[in-house]
């Protein structure tokens, strides 16, 4: 569920039938658990390279044992299984029982077609939004200076949130617009695609009228100041009283220190950005509200449930009632000689990333592209450092660690590796067709992916291919949450995708010689290999699309 939007045995040779539809995890194992005639979801789809040689889903002894007298499956269910096929659906080649259970394999050279080939027709018109978010990050409201790592952390995930969200169709608003130059710089070295300004010539108008409903709000008290007390900052307003507020509308998932709460000309100002977002959602024809998320570290949290309660108090709308909170585990800075900002940070990775690509390739060109290459490289580095680790669990940053450098297999500069190895191959076979030593890659209609029977080249499409869309789907989800404000959102996913995928392709292209002698008996196996890797290139520049990370064509 997810967050509330005001207003979704061939031959390797044969055709793409109209309407067969792209084949899916989802609606493969929904299609198998139908054939079964049992409404659980008995079936797993396997993914580990050693159970691949065998099977590709699996019904395990234990869960055929609760749904058949003895675990056998009847003859005719059997039967349902080994026919199964439709749109978006697996075709199977065979199903047996072995004592793990019942196990399928599905016609692999089939598969292969009916994810290699193009779509059928035009893509499909871009339709309405499919809802708006706003994506709001405090940490961006102080001053570039201010900027750490633990700040970085929630504004690299919300600009991820954001890309993943409008990949499915999700309007989004990005909250606050930076007004100083030193943010937006910090922001641009690391690809980081935020709003700046000053809020519009509205907010003046915005504050005011939050003021008024301050005026008239109960839970709103003077500050009166008793003898000895100390001063109170000038630009406080008045006081509200959190505590009672939360007790009367009996919202749940605060925290319960929250009390009192000095309002100030900046608080307002801070709503008032949040207000004019709303409302722009909703000129976008989308109905009068949309979701909120805060998108914050769990030091800013208690400040941001104050801001999130003192908007409910003066704009009881449905779009406040829609606040939740992402909230980041903390990032733990190990060896700092002092407090090291974002900026710091950032150029202390790019030395370390400088250096290590001297220690691989030798003393480096001071020309443009190469620097651009170890800018992209450093933010990739970055990214994947702060984003490849749930947002709920602590991050901790060795300042002196080497698993930057190019060779760690966890590394963002390791995936851009990998994506450079398959602009080299392309690069390489476009050379060697205008020399005459091969042909052009003929049309996806005249390949035979029969040819395609290596171990990794079905672990590539079956595990990365296949489920891409999917994992798209699911890393942009942002769940209700079934009490209380926080959310949970997979965030940590792309990065894990991309990471994977980078070891298995690696390993794949170190054992396979793609681009082999140029014999003709040989290009039949060529073709078909080099249309899967050209599909394996876009899943990468996509997924990078994301993290605002360009392919590079070299390193």
């Amino acid at each position: 569920m997810s967050l509330p939007v005001c207003s979704g045995g061939s031959a390797g040779r044969a055709p793409m039938e109209t309407g067969e539809g792209r084949p899916g995890v989802a609606a493969t194992l929904r299609a198998l658990n139908g054939a079964l005639g049992r409404p659980a979801a008995l079936w797993v789809k396997e993914n580990g390279a050693r159970n691949l040689r065998h099977r590709d889903f699996l019904a395990p002894r234990a869960a055929l044992n609760a749904a058949f007298p003895g675990g056998q499956v009847p003859a005719d269910v059997m039967a349902g299984v080994t026919s199964l096929g439709g749109s978006g659906v697996l075709a199977v080649r065979g199903c047996q029982e072995t004592p793990a259970g019942l196990a399928v394999q599905v016609r692999r050279p089939e598969a292969f077609r009916r994810l290699l080939a193009p779509p059928p027709g035009p893509a499909p018109a871009a339709g309405l939004q499919a809802g708006w978010v706003v994506l709001h990050c405090p940490a961006l409201r102080g001053p570039a200076a201010a900027l750490r790592p633990r700040h970085l952390r929630t504004v690299l995930l919300a600009d991820h949130l954001a890309q993943l969200l409008r990949a499915q169709g999700v309007g989004v608003r990005l909250v606050p617009a930076l007004a100083e130059e030193g943010s937006r710089e910090v922001l641009r070295q690391l690809r980081v695609d935020w709003p700046s300004g000053s809020g519009g010539s509205a907010l003046p108008d915005t504050v005011s009228a939050l003021k008024r409903a301050l005026g008239r709000s109960p839970c709103a008290a003077a500050c009166e100041q008793g003898p000895g007390a100390a001063a109170l900052p000038e630009d406080v307003i008045c006081k509200v009283h959190l505590k009672s507020f939360v007790e009367q509308q009996g919202l749940v998932g605060y925290d319960p220190n929250l009390d009192v709460l000095l309002v100030t000309e900046g608080k307002l100002r801070s709503l008032a950005e949040l207000q004019q977002a709303v409302l722009q959602c909703a000129a976008g024809g989308q109905g009068s509200c949309c979701s909120i998320v805060h998108v914050v570290s769990c030091e800013e949290e208690f400040r941001q449930q104050q801001l999130d309660l003192l908007w409910r108090i003066l704009d009881p709308g449905a779009h406040t009632a829609l606040q939740k909170h992402l909230v980041c585990g903390p990032v733990k800075v190990t060896n700092p000689s002092s407090p090291i900002g974002a900026d710091q940070y950032f150029q202390l990775r790019k030395h370390q990333m400088y250096e290590a690509s001297v220690m691989k390739y030798g003393e480096l060109a001071q020309d443009e592209a190469w620097t651009e290459v170890i800018d992209t490289l450093t933010v990739a580095a970055i990214r994947f450092e702060m984003l490849s680790t749930a947002h709920r669990s602590q991050i901790t940053l060795d300042l002196e660690d080497s698993s930057i450098s190019t060779k760690g297999t966890k590394s963002g500069a390791f995936v851009m590796y990998n994506c450079a190895r398959l602009a080299t191959l392309f690069d390489t076979y476009q050379r060697a067709v205008e020399r005459g030593t091969y042909p052009a890659l003929p049309p996806v209609s005249e390949l035979n992916f029969s040819c395609l029977r290596e171990e990794g080249e079905w672990l590539l499409l079956f595990n990365y291919l296949l489920p891409f869309p999917e994992v798209l789907q699911q890393a942009a989800e942002l769940p209700t949450p079934t009490k209380g404000i926080r959310i949970t959102a997979n965030t940590e996913t792309v990065c894990k995708f991309l990471i994977q995928l980078s070891m298995d392709f690696s390993s794949y292209y170190n054992r396979v010689h793609v681009l082999g002698e140029p014999f003709p008996h040989l290009f039949d196996q060529m073709f078909a290999r080099l249309q899967l890797l050209g599909a394996v290139r876009d899943v990468f520049h996509s997924a990078l699309a994301t993290l605002h990370l360009p392919p590079l064509s070299q390193i």
